[in-house]
């Protein structure tokens, strides 16, 4: 599970662990945080681990996934939700650095945490790749452009891999939140701007992060036998589609 140290990740991480896997915590700078994720699910019973690893870096990631081979064998299941930096800002005073710079280390993560768990998915048949969108890839707001055209161009990228990899047993979906509380971003969204969205949201609410993961751990599951290159719009009904 990438960037599982705090929110949709942690969240995830502890759903999964509790449904009886067993699930390693990355992270990039969080150490105390990650740490602290892992030591509660074993606390639980459950098993888990904290790693260290850019998720942009491929020499780290295949370290990081050669620890876990080591000590447990194949990843059967990949959640990437690490968060890539990015400005909030109009287009207009944006550079094509902000922007473009976004796009590609999005991308990057994404191409290399799924290069380095592939090959042991494909070999069993046997394999789930669930990546962590938002909202705004559909439905733009001001000032979010970066990250809605990255995410876009995350969710086309998931497509393309459902096809080709629908043959060898593994699944490829998207989990697109809208607003979510109590994440590393979740300052965007406060006062005014939540109520507004809040008043959007027929459920009455804004997403929580274990709502989020309810999500991430059915499409995770043995359960998920037939649907791939699906997104899943986790926003009470603010956006439909």
């Amino acid at each position: 599970m990438t960037g599982a140290s705090r929110g949709i990740g942690a969240a995830s991480a502890r759903l999964l662990a509790m449904r009886g896997m067993r699930v390693v915590v990355n992270y990039l700078r969080s150490a105390e945080e990650a740490q602290d994720v892992a030591a509660g699910i074993r606390a639980a019973g459950g098993q888990a681990m904290a790693v260290q690893a850019d998720v942009r870096d491929a020499a780290a990631v295949r370290d990081m996934v050669e620890r876990v081979g080591t000590q447990w064998g194949g990843i059967d299941v990949l959640v990437h939700n690490a968060l890539i930096p990015y400005v909030i800002k109009p287009f207009q005073d944006m550079t094509w650095e902000e922007l473009g710079g976004k796009v590609a280390e999005e991308m990057r993560a994404a191409f290399v945490v799924t290069k380095a768990v592939l090959p042991a998915m494909t070999g069993q048949d046997w394999g789930r790749l669930i990546y962590l969108s938002a909202v705004l890839s559909r439905q733009p707001r001001p000032g979010f452009i970066t990250l809605g055209t990255s995410k876009a161009a995350l969710v086309q990228f998931a497509r393309f891999l459902a096809q080709e990899l629908g043959p060898h047993g593994v699944t490829v979906n998207v989990v697109e939140p809208g607003p979510v509380t109590d994440t590393g971003i979740s300052h965007v969204m406060e006062g005014e701007r939540a109520r507004q969205q809040v008043a959007a949201t027929p459920v009455g609410r804004l997403a929580s992060p274990a709502d989020v993961a309810q999500v991430v751990a059915f499409y995770a599951s043995e359960d998920n036998v037939f649907m791939t290159g699906t997104t899943a719009a986790v926003n009470g009904g603010m956006s439909m589609y």
